[in-house]
């Protein structure tokens, strides 16, 4: 190997593009463990719309963070990045590599690299900003947050409420705005990272994401968001193919719009995945089904 450290295996992209698959691959030739970082599939109550690992999938490979936390649990990406550090020794010690798959960029990067610690939420303003978004929309807090710190809003997707609401707090909060945390030299690793990317065609890539939530919708989504009815505030079901199925079951909306709008929020969120990713220079681009390839990068970049 080029350098004694252990190396952790980054399968980055976008949802439906086949992150899984390859995942298990890799892991299985490397004889080494996975750690999910898709931030809707920690919950396990959310068993069909974040379309998490199967049985057969998980049995082939270990996997962490998958169905290890309630929707009623709070968690972040800081508390992410400390779990994952303190579980990769562990993972190290079997093979020297892990792979760590995912579409949630901002928990990849606080693997990789680090973040800032930020102040802890205030609960009289975030219930205030949460009044905001449900009494005026998602507009209102752009428009505040354009103000409170302009670089951020060009760079975060700005129709996440989510992200809105906890960059105007800290902005508030401390006076600063929030993209001043944001760091601007990573933190050492005690491990390498090697980053795959994995795309697919535009046209392909939406069909599969179409076929997946038909196939869901097959599964039995609908049963699963009716039960989630009186858990919809929290932000774990702030969350494509739950929103759209409350809108449905308040009357808002049919059920053929509800899938239809579940598809197209789909590709919305692939979209914005992407954008985030191919700001990464180190992340390797692959078709999910040029698995020699990989091997042959994962290979020339430990010989």
């Amino acid at each position: 190997m080029i350098t004694d450290k252990p190396v952790l295996i980054i399968i980055a992209g976008p949802t439906a593009v086949g992150k899984t698959t390859v995942s298990i691959t890799i892991a299985k030739a490397l004889k080494c463990e996975i750690i999910s970082a898709d931030a809707r599939q920690f919950y396990k109550e959310l068993q069909i719309g974040t379309a998490p690992p199967g049985k057969t999938e998980l049995n082939d490979v270990p996997h962490h963070f998958i169905g290890t936390l309630s929707v009623r649990d709070t968690y972040n990406t800081g508390r992410f990045e400390k779990d994952v550090l303190k579980l990769l020794p562990e993972l190290f010690k079997k093979s020297g590599f892990a792979v760590m798959v995912g579409g949630s960029g901002l928990y990849i990067h606080a693997v990789c690299h680090g973040i800032d610690l930020l102040p802890e939420p205030d609960t009289w303003l975030r219930n205030e900003l949460n009044l905001l978004y449900k009494t005026r929309g998602i507009i209102a807090l752009q428009e505040r947050l354009k103000i409170l710190d302009p670089e951020y809003f060009l760079k975060t997707d700005i129709n996440n409420p989510v992200r809105l609401i906890r960059a105007i707090e800290v902005s508030m909060i401390t006076g600063k705005p929030y993209s001043s945390f944001r760091k601007q030299k990573a933190n050492e690793r005690p491990f390498r990272t090697l980053k795959i990317g994995i795309d697919l065609p535009r046209e392909e890539l939406y069909e599969r994401i179409n076929t997946r939530v038909d196939e869901m919708i097959a599964r039995g989504l609908v049963d699963e968001a009716r039960s989630m009815l009186p858990f919809r505030s929290l932000n774990s079901l702030n969350t494509v193919g739950y929103k759209e199925l409350f809108d449905h079951f308040d009357g808002k909306i049919s059920m053929n719009e509800a899938i239809s709008l579940i598809k197209r929020h789909s590709r919305n969120y692939a979209k914005r995945q992407l954008t985030w990713f191919r700001r990464d220079s180190w992340i390797n681009w692959f078709h999910p089904d040029d698995i020699d390839g990989m091997r042959n990068f994962i290979r020339y970049q430990n010989e």
